[in-house]
């Protein structure tokens, strides 16, 4: 019996000086059949052997334990040092350093322009309850415009036992900004406030979808804003963001949070469609706008009186505009990008255009 275990016992002390992952000894088969073998020994040898058994797995294990306190003690690596991958030959390996993700750089841009013009900037929240998502947004319970949005949702519940979402949209901050800057309507001043982050909303991905991207919203209000306003905001931002003229329209559309409501189109800034009423429309090879030369971009319009009711404004002596916009659309214009799924794709042959 004894000198089985003691062959054993220098196999394995043999094999574990070899083993880079020295604790994967106490998982080899010979160690698993000594222990096996406890209940086949005689009744009244049985304890001595396994007790001669134990005493094998101990040995190993502490020769595992010395192993890793000797990993502890080298010395951390400096994440941010150059790479010299081989000192001996004196081989320096050029790297490349990592940039900031496209959507984060325009985001930046976006987020400056409106800042010149007057607005905090604001974040966005990847959890919240309907009520701000839907409710202070005129969307009461049972609306059916609320399925029109493919909202994921989550089991947990608020105090009124609905399930939490994942925002569709950056207007469920427009609450928030609506309450905190109360004080400066009473003031005098405007709430002037956009909101770039991200939303969610249960999609199905192609080139022009996914289920995670990015919105701005923007909202003013103060007394006497009408629409001519909101119209000249969003030219004047996207004129600044193109970095050329453009021809804006407006048509009626439908929201429940704005009133009245408008889908906002600019001519393309890629083909020069520039008639004075673009009915000649744009180059009809145009990859943006297919020819049309007007692309629908954005919904906006007068914030309903019941969306300032809800934050305790009065609409009889305050007005405002909102607007709401995919960033990632803005980006696809801008660079010529064909297909959304690039942003999240981890694909640096793309990513590495906007280093």
């Amino acid at each position: 019996m004894n000198t089985d275990i003691s062959a054993i016992r220098e196999v394995l002390l043999a094999r574990i000086e070899t083993l880079d992952d020295k604790a994967s000894i106490l998982r080899s088969p010979e160690l698993k059949q000594l222990f096996a073998g406890i209940k086949d020994q005689p009744a009244e040898k049985r304890a001595a052997y396994g007790q001669a058994v134990n005493a094998v797995k101990v040995e190993l294990e502490e020769i595992v334990a010395r192993s890793q306190e000797k990993a502890d003690d080298r010395a951390p690596i400096d994440v941010t040092a150059p790479w010299d991958v081989n000192a001996t030959l004196s081989l320096l390996i050029p790297t490349t350093h990592g940039t900031v993700h496209p959507l984060t750089q325009e985001i930046e841009k976006i987020a400056d322009i409106f800042a010149r013009m007057g607005f905090a900037v604001s974040e966005s929240r990847e959890i919240d309850d309907q009520y701000h998502m839907f409710e202070t947004l005129n969307f009461p319970k049972g609306h059916p415009a609320r399925d029109d949005y493919d909202t994921f949702m989550t089991v947990e519940t608020d105090k009124d036992d609905d399930p939490f979402i994942a925002p569709a949209h950056t207007s469920t901050m427009q609450n928030r900004a609506l309450v905190a800057g109360r004080a400066k309507l009473e003031a005098g001043e405007p709430i002037a406030v956009v909101v770039p982050d991200r939303v969610f909303r249960n999609e199905d991905l192609d080139a022009r979808h996914e289920h995670t991207f990015y919105q701005v919203e923007g909202i003013y209000v103060a007394q006497g804003v009408h629409a001519g306003m909101l119209i000249a905001t969003l030219q004047k931002f996207l004129e600044s963001y193109y970095g050329t003229e453009l021809e804006v329209r407006v048509n009626p559309f439908y929201f429940p949070f704005t009133e009245p409501s408008f889908e906002f189109a600019l001519s393309c800034p890629f083909c020069g469609a520039k008639t004075e009423d673009n009915s000649k429309g744009g180059d009809p090879n145009c990859k943006v706008c297919s020819g049309e030369g007007w692309i629908e971009l954005l919904g906006c319009g007068m914030i309903h009186p019941n969306v300032l009711k809800a934050a305790d404004i009065d609409p009889n002596e305050y007005t405002g505009f909102a607007f709401g916009c995919g960033i990632d659309r803005l980006v696809m214009m801008k660079y010529g990008i064909e297909d959304v799924r690039h942003f999240e794709s981890a694909k640096l042959d793309f990513l590495e255009q906007f280093s």
